[in-house]
């Protein structure tokens, strides 16, 4: 690696390109694009991750610049949250100053780094002048019933000691810390994100072929909209996605911890019932929900009226039904649910198969398909009045309120004579109070309700005495809008300037982790349809494409400090260099794709940026002379588009194989004596645009070398020869049983399945019963017969 010094171009290059603002957004005149990346979090320096995530996306944002586009790269951080407060209270100091010492850390690193960002977009979530409109947000939305102060079973973080949306809760468990979450009644803000379920599954029709497959069905299912009936079962209904099934209840089930179940209990029951309700609430969803655990529950005195039979029917409570789904209650089918039937055999309750008749009707359901059949009976239960079709939904309103300090206080004051009241649009922000040390410990109260000083207000409407909300907001709601922040970071009259939105939003390319495919990219596509209706902006959805990236692990493991696993980017990028961990990263595999750095090669990147610097010194400043060779000429201009198409594609890990290919086609003419030669020159140019996409450093030193002015990052693509760029096509020996029977003629790069399709459409394969084949593209196909 001697001949390869990237910390000297490093040092050249980076003042250079900062003097040049080679990033600027507005700089050109070419059509506006967007990329944005998820923001980081700044606790602590860049990991691989991040190295991961941004090289991908600074492929793309200078890959568009090359194009001739006027493209917005802005950068930011998340910086509200709870490492930040966590940290402060060990450190005894103000989460500020941990948070904006760490983003100072990553901006340096990010420079280092060599991402194409606007740094005049850099904003702040901690920021009052951002958090300032996050609260006239939560105002607007509570004006139009969109958020809700209501008591509710939570989940409640004991380590943490905050409530957690369900979306943060994994497998039982804090997203976060870790620890076992239970379940709590208190008084907490959520947004209703429920009254947008059906628009959020609809328009994902327009994101197909756009988003990650992945990333839409997990937000499918996790809105989980399951249609269905409402049947009248005396005390209550019960939504049910198997009306056509109704004739198979035998029992009724009610969660425990529902408000309904507290209501039917009778006297009688009701020591057996509280001491069950206390075991239950200790344990998550996921404990309660896991298929192989036994059955428990507590028959709670009471009955209910079958609404076709009127049979009387017992109604219990038990684990196994979660308060949230449907009106809290099933009906127990034994003989056609297996959660039932284990609970019935337990409880020794009746277990009846379907009758396979409505009451009083000829139509029998058993000659029925099932759709039809949930129909007659849906018919059936509307005519008589006892029930009626319905469609629920998995998803639940988000809950936004936090018990913890460094976050964005929520807007209002709670008054004895005005009730929840809204600080009025001129006194915002509320600011958060200076507390440091041991008045940020969690405890009994939260940390905000201590503060008395700050909590102790006068209400804005009667003047009375007043206290502010002492919560503050989930940190995914400061980033369910920042990516319009962006647009106009220091504009003072609204969340954003409108026109500036018009310009560059929705986001063309956004670029992230696939892990907040629930969390951060549902509540975003929420708040922008709320923005929409609000009348702020004129789109429905925040990103026309997505691509997420997979994790950097080491040896089949996520890297982790306590497991000592962890691989340090800094010293990564202080061994190889820059480029050589961005070109690692990128050419790894495609993008989705988890890396493991125990197989890859930043040496093996070294030692090919090594040998490109040696290709732009061979070829030099010297003008060429002569036409040019022209097979050189045409594998430069085919690469060249099928880089292109990769890039378009997304396809980067692809494109830098071609890149290399080109490279080599360069290093094989100047080893022939071509140095000199035009088309050479014309290669080692193309390669070092193509290059700045994802090894800048290395690219630049490549343009001076050639002569150029610095700013290869706006050399511009490289025009392509539609002629040159021609696939060649190729003859292809087709064989049946070993033997010639036709040559065809095909393109030079046709993919194995295209030529067996043309293969087996030849008339020496028509009627032929092949049982296997051979298939060597471009060259050659064997097809193994039966028969003569």
């Amino acid at each position: 690696m001697s001949d390869y010094d990237f910390q000297a171009m490093q040092r050249r290059w980076r003042p250079v390109w900062e003097s040049l603002g080679l990033f600027d957004a507005g700089a050109s005149a070419g059509q506006r694009r967007s990329l944005v990346d998820m923001f980081a979090y700044p606790s602590g320096d860049l990991h691989m991750g991040h190295a991961e995530a941004y090289a991908l996306g600074d492929a793309v944002a200078r890959f568009w610049i090359q194009q001739g586009y006027d493209v917005l790269h802005p950068v930011g951080w998340d910086s509200f949250g709870l490492p930040a407060e966590n940290a402060a209270i060990r450190r005894g100091t103000h989460p500020a100053d941990w948070t904006y010492a760490n983003i100072e850390t990553q901006a340096e690193s990010f420079r280092r780094y060599a991402t194409s960002v606007d740094w005049r977009t850099r904003l702040h979530t901690s920021d009052p002048s951002y958090y300032r409109w996050t609260q006239w947000l939560f105002l607007r939305f509570l004006e139009r019933g969109l958020a809700e102060r209501r008591r509710a079973a939570v989940n409640w973080c004991p380590v943490d000691r905050t409530v957690l949306a369900n979306e943060q809760v994994i497998a039982g468990r804090c997203e976060r810390c870790g620890a076992a979450v239970t379940k709590r009644e208190l008084t907490q803000w959520f947004l209703k994100i429920t009254a947008y379920a059906d628009q959020l599954l609809d328009d994902m029709a327009e994101l197909a072929g756009h988003w990650p497959a992945p990333v839409l069905t997990m937000q499918r299912n996790w809105i989980g909209r399951s249609p269905g009936a409402y049947l009248d079962f005396g005390p209550f209904e019960v939504f049910t996605t198997r009306p056509d099934t109704v004739f198979g209840a035998t029992f009724l089930v009610v969660a425990p911890d529902s408000p309904l179940a507290a209501s039917l209990c009778t006297s009688g029951q009701r020591p057996a019932f509280d001491a069950y309700v206390s075991r239950v609430r200790g344990m998550s969803e996921i404990e309660r929900t896991t298929a192989d655990r036994a059955k428990t529950g507590v028959f709670l005195g009471a009955y209910g009226k079958h609404p076709f039979t009127g049979e009387r029917l017992p109604i219990w409570a038990a684990d196994y039904v979660l308060p949230g789904y449907g009106t809290g209650a099933i009906m127990a089918v034994p003989a056609h649910d297996q959660r039932d039937l284990e609970f019935a055999e337990t409880f020794d309750l009746p277990v009846r198969p379907i009758a396979g008749f409505l009451d009083g009707l000829d139509t029998e359901l058993d000659g029925l398909d099932q759709e039809a059949a949930i129909a007659r009976v849906v018919a059936e239960a509307e005519a008589r009045d006892v029930g009626r079709g319905g469609v629920t939904y998995r998803l639940r309103d988000w809950l936004v309120s936090r018990q913890r300090f460094w976050g964005c206080p929520i807007p209002v004051v709670h008054c004895a004579n005005c009730a929840i009241v809204p600080v009025p649009d001129d006194q915002l922000p509320v600011l958060l109070p200076d507390l440091r040390g041991d008045q940020l410990a969690p405890g009994d109260v939260s940390p905000l309700a201590a503060a008395r000083d700050w909590v102790e207000v006068d209400c804005p409407r009667c003047g009375g005495p007043a206290e502010r909300d002492t919560d503050t907001m989930d940190t995914f709601v400061d980033s369910s809008w920042y990516f319009l922040r962006y647009c106009s970071p220091a504009y003072g009259e609204g969340p954003f300037e409108p026109e500036a939105v018009r310009r560059w939003m929705p986001v063309d390319q956004y670029v992230g982790g696939a892990e907040h495919a629930v969390l951060h990219l549902l509540y975003v596509r929420f708040f922008t349809k709320v923005l929409r209706d609000l009348g702020l902006v004129g789109f429905s959805e925040p990103f026309r494409r997505v691509m997420t990236q997979g994790q950097v692990i080491l040896n089949g493991a996520a890297m982790s400090k306590s497991q000592g696993n962890m691989v340090d980017l800094g010293e990564q990028i202080d061994t190889y260099g820059v480029d050589a961990v961005r070109l690692t990263m990128v050419f790894a595999g495609p993008p989705e794709d988890d890396i493991d750095w125990a197989d890859v090669s930043p040496a093996g990147s070294v030692r090919f940026l090594s040998r490109v610097l040696r290709l732009a010194a061979d070829v030099g400043t010297t003008p060429p002379t002569g036409p040019g060779d022209l097979n050189l000429r045409r594998n430069t201009h085919r690469l060249l588009r099928a880089i292109t198409d990769l890039m378009e594609q997304r396809r980067l890990n692809v494109a830098v194989a071609r890149a290399m290919e080109l490279a080599n086609a360069a290093r094989r003419a100047v080893d022939d004596g071509l140095a000199a030669d035009p088309a050479t020159r014309e290669a080692v140019e193309a390669l070092s645009v193509v290059l700045s996409l994802f090894t800048p450093y290395t690219a630049e030193e490549m343009w001076a070398r050639l002569g150029h002015e610095p700013g290869v990052a706006r050399a511009g693509w490289p025009a392509i020869d539609p002629e040159l760029a021609a696939e060649r096509t190729v003859v292809c020996a087709l064989q049946v049983n070993g033997k010639l029977r036709a040559r065809l003629e095909v393109p030079a790069g046709i993919t194995a399945d295209d030529l067996l399709a043309l293969a087996l459409a030849a008339p020496a394969a028509t009627g032929r019963t092949v049982t296997r084949t051979i298939v060597r593209p471009p060259h050659l196909v064997n097809l193994v017969v039966s028969g003569p």
